[in-house]
């Protein structure tokens, strides 16, 4: 899916349950992660109860040549959002229906068919919740007490998928803060004063960074020639970068063409051993 210049669009995916979404959410971050970069947006249509929100969900997606991912436990909520997939030439993914109906089949037993079963309000979820909110007011250093108070430190230049890592990290239950190394600003001191293996330097390839910065301009309707994504600013960055993870003396993982879910998988090795 190509605009008139040859650039790839912004795939829009709309993720539709009648509990959180949580779930279909990691699927589609997960599926992303694949054609890294590519821009896309995940709009979630959580607890939806009856025909007509699915209705105008399917309104829009269409009008946006979205894709819809659907974890809907109800029959009647899946079949109405199946059938207007096809009427409306929408493409409509069912993530629970088929392993439902395999499961009722080969268990004999019928489904509770009853949303947010996986959520049971117990200490693991509430750790889970607590961990997601951590991670959204530390982010780039927001608040650089979050520093002191964290499981995990990642520290990187812009774009190196500082925030994607956190918020995957979250769903594991750790508390992450993250904080963006610029040249231009000092490094929070609490940084320097925290033992060196909670902290992840991530890194990447020049050219990598330069392709990804690009693209992040062309989705904000810039100009991909702006300081911001130039080969020397992104060098000097890098070397910046370098020097202040020598200093902190802290492991450093080259994210460059790896997923979220596979840089996650190192980062977590390091803080368990």
């Amino acid at each position: 899916m190509h605009d008139k210049n040859g650039s790839l669009k912004s795939v829009i995916i709309y993720v539709a349950s009648d509990s959180a979404g949580d779930t279909a959410e990691l699927v589609v971050r997960a599926a992303i992660a694949q054609f890294h970069p590519v821009n896309h947006e995940i709009r979630r249509v959580p607890f939806i109860q009856d025909e007509g929100t699915i209705d105008e969900l399917m309104t829009r997606a269409g009008r946006q040549d979205a894709i819809v991912l659907y974890t809907l436990v109800r029959p009647h909520l899946r079949r109405h959002i199946s059938e207007l997939g096809e009427r409306r030439e929408v493409v409509a993914i069912d993530l629970l229906g088929s392993l439902i109906g395999s499961l009722e089949q080969k268990t004999g037993k019928a489904s509770r068919q009853e949303p947010g079963l996986n959520h049971v309000l117990d200490e693991d979820y509430f750790r889970k919740v607590e961990a997601v909110e951590f991670a959204v007011r530390y982010d780039d250093a927001k608040d650089p007490s979050g520093v002191s108070k964290a499981d995990i430190v990642l520290v990187g230049v812009s774009r190196t998928s500082k925030t994607p890592l956190s918020m995957y990290l979250a769903h594991r239950k750790f508390k992450v803060a993250n904080v963006p190394l610029v040249p231009e600003l000092k490094p929070p001191e609490e940084l320097f004063a925290i033992p060196k293996k909670k902290i992840v330097g991530l890194t990447i390839g020049t050219s990598y960074l330069n392709q990804i910065r690009k693209e992040r301009l062309k989705a904000l309707g810039l100009p991909d020639s702006a300081s911001y994504a130039t080969t020397e600013r992104i060098e000097m960055e890098l070397e910046y970068a370098a020097g202040i993870m020598n200093r902190l003396g802290c492991v450093v993982i080259d994210v460059s063409r790896r997923a979220v879910e596979e840089t996650a998988s190192l980062i977590m090795e390091q803080v368990r051993s």
